[in-house]
Formats: structure tokens, C-alpha cells, sequence
């Protein structure tokens, strides 16, 4: 057993192996240009389809549809080996760091977003969207998206790249995990105020020695490693808050069955998401952390966007893993929270719930609330 083996992202491109590199598009099979599927409301569109052993290397898509605020009314799965079950299943803007149905530009090392000036529809809608998470899988690979909105998809753009290989996969290669979860809103505790005016934030009032009442990101049963999250926050509450900003809630991670204390305990969402006195700091992108939206509506209020991923520091987890985050310091405020979390794991797996209904989805507020021009 190797104790440890450090790479870079580029160590094994010389390496010459077996294989064969195909691809899945939405290409013109009649030669022309119309290099793209529509998808009528209330139907499924399979991207991929593919027998064999392999590994999903990129997806990249684009769409154009005319349901306001139909990134999350589009949901992404992925189903691995023949699974009754999809391993994935989530809003599409969501699964590509962006969550409250809009778009915007950043890149990161596993997903990204690209947008520049509207040639096509108007609006905080439109967006290339790119996946280099590896998605391996043993025998058999779909990937579909399923249109809930009132309109059609006009236009569904696509490749899935991948490559077959002539090797079984290892029985120690997990399959990929993606899950979107919300709560709107979070339930406020209340605790009782020790100072007056605003304290500082290590003066607040309140303390949390369970982690019961935080917003859960990840509740997954079996073996595998946690490698990241995104996640939403509309921090529409702020006026009814002690402090105006949910940056003191602490990430909890609670793994393999524990109580309190848990094994990964953090001090603060700023800190989790690796910015600290800097956050909130307009939108950034790094490799590993950023914040994709960052609500223009004062310093601390409106939309926010931000993701995470653990690719140096995966959680590993041998039996469960409760990936949580305090809403507020100890639960002190009563927020909109969605998220999507990244995971690998053997299979099988405990099944993904439905989404919530599309209307439960949807963001509290959108354009109106003077984000975009339109």
C-alpha cells in the first residue's frame, strides 16, 4: 500500500497507455450547422449514452431557453453501471458553481462557467459551461438532462468526452457523486442577547455544541472521499440579524457515525471557503476556492455564490460522511441556503431524493431586486 504519492494535474500527460478517446455532441448529422438539440418542457434529453468501462474526462454544454430562470429549472443525472438510481442529480446552473438560476463568468480547476457579451438570449441566462471532474465507471455511463420548465430548449449544445478502456476499472475507482440540497429558509435559533448594539464578531451571543441545527451540504452513506462543494446563500434576513453577514457559521464535518465533536470542525464560512478577512470580496476565481456571484446589493446583503473543493484535501470516509456548515453563528439567522456537493464513492450507493418541485427551487429573488441589467 502506497502511504502517499503527491502529483501535479499534468504528471501523467506523457504517460502512452491503451485506450480510446470518443466523444458524444450535439453535432449536425446531416452535415449542416444546426449543431444542436431541442428539448420540448417536460421531456429528457439523453447526452450520452456509452457501453463499456472508461471514464468521463469533460462535459461541456450550452443552452438557450426562454423559461426565466431556467438553470435551475433544468436538472442534470448521471447514472453509472447500469444503476436504477442517478448518482447525480442536480439544477444545471448549480452543478457549474452558480447557483439562484443565473449565470456568470469564472474559472476553476474542475468546473467552470464562460460569459462575455450577450449574442444570445438577454439577460443573466447564458453561459458555456465546462465539468473536468473524472467520472469513471465500470460497464455503462448516461447522462441526461431533463427539461422542467414551461418552455422548450431551444437549443442544447453538448460534448461528452471520454475515453474506453481495454482494463476493467479498479475496484478501488469510485464513481462520481453530485447532490443539490436547499433549505428556504434556514430555521433561525434565537439566542438570548448578551450585549449590546453590534458586538464584535467574537462576542456573539449563542454557542452550538451539537451541529443539529446546521445546514447539512452532504449526508451520504457508504466508502469514499468528499471533494467539494458550492454553495448559495441569499441573505435576505440581514436587517433581522445580530450580524449582518452569515460568515461566523462554522463548517462541521461529522464523519463515519460520530457525534459531537466531529473531525473537521472550521471557524467560519469565510474561512471554509479560504478568504477570510477578505470575504466577501467581489467575485474571484482560484483553482480550488472562489466566490462565482457576488450580490452588488451593499457589502453583505442580496445573492452569493462560492465553492470549495477539497482536490489536495479530500475528506476520506469509511462508513458515512454529514458535511454541514452553521447558518449565521450558531444558526442566529434564517437564510436561504442551497448547495451542490462533490463526491466519489464505491457503489453502491444510497439513492439521491428527488429535487424539490420547481417552484420550491426557485430563488426568492432574481432581476428585480437590481442585480443585472436586463
Amino acid at each position: 500500500m502506497t502511504f502517499w504519492q503527491p502529483t501535479s494535474p499534468l504528471a501523467g500527460l506523457p504517460r502512452i497507455k491503451a485506450g480510446r478517446s470518443r466523444r458524444e455532441s450535439s453535432w449536425d448529422r446531416t452535415g449542416g450547422n444546426r449543431d444542436f438539440k431541442t428539448v420540448p418542457a417536460g421531456e429528457t434529453h439523453v447526452l450520452a449514452d456509452i457501453e463499456g468501462a472508461g471514464v468521463i474526462e469533460h462535459m461541456w454544454i450550452t443552452t438557450r431557453c426562454y423559461s426565466p430562470m431556467y438553470l435551475r429549472k433544468l436538472v442534470l443525472e448521471i447514472f453509472w453501471d447500469g444503476e436504477e438510481h442517478p448518482s447525480v442529480r442536480t439544477p444545471l446552473g448549480d452543478f457549474f458553481g452558480v447557483g439562484h438560476a443565473v449565470s456568470a463568468h469564472f474559472v476553476s480547476l474542475p468546473i467552470s462557467m464562460v460569459t462575455g457579451p450577450r449574442r444570445g438570449p438577454k439577460g443573466p441566462f447564458a453561459a458555456a459551461m465546462n465539468s473536468y471532474f473524472p467520472m469513471p465507471f465500470g460497464s455503462h455511463a448516461k447522462v441526461q438532462i431533463r427539461n422542467e420548465s414551461d418552455l422548450p430548449i431551444e437549443n442544447l449544445f453538448y460534448y461528452v468526452d471520454y475515453e474506453l478502456t481495454q482494463e476493467p476499472t479498479p475496484a478501488d475507482v469510485g464513481r462520481f457523486h453530485a447532490q443539490y440540497r436547499q433549505e428556504k429558509p434556514c430555521q433561525k435559533v434565537v439566542h438570548p442577547a448578551t450585549a449590546a448594539g453590534r458586538p464584535a464578531p467574537w462576542d456573539l451571543p449563542g454557542v452550538n455544541l451539537t451541529g443539529a441545527d446546521n445546514y447539512v451540504i452532504l449526508d451520504a452513506e457508504g466508502t469514499g472521499h468528499y471533494v467539494g462543494c458550492v454553495l448559495n446563500i441569499d441573505n435576505f434576513d440581514a436587517s433581522n440579524q445580530v450580524y449582518s453577514w452569515p460568515g461566523e457559521g462554522d463548517d462541521m464535518i461529522f464523519i463515519d457515525g460520530e457525534q459531537w465533536p466531529p473531525s473537521l470542525h472550521g471557524t467560519g464560512t469565510e474561512d471554509y471557503f479560504n478568504a477570510a478577512w477578505g470575504f466577501p470580496s467581489g467575485a474571484y476565481a482560484g483553482p480550488y476556492h472562489g466566490i462565482t456571484l457576488a450580490s452588488s446589493v451593499q457589502e453583505h446583503f442580496g445573492l452569493w455564490s462560492m465553492y470549495r473543493f477539497h482536490i489536495e484535501d479530500p475528506v476520506r470516509f469509511q462508513q458515512s460522511i454529514r458535511v454541514t456548515i452553521e447558518h449565521g453563528h450558531a444558526n442566529d439567522q434564517g437564510n436561504d441556503y442551497s448547495s451542490v456537493a462533490f463526491w466519489y464513492q464505491a457503489h453502491p450507493h444510497r439513492p439521491l431524493p428527488e429535487l424539490p418541485p420547481v417552484d420550491e427551487r426557485l430563488p426568492r429573488r432574481w432581476p428585480e431586486h437590481g442585480l443585472w441589467d436586463e
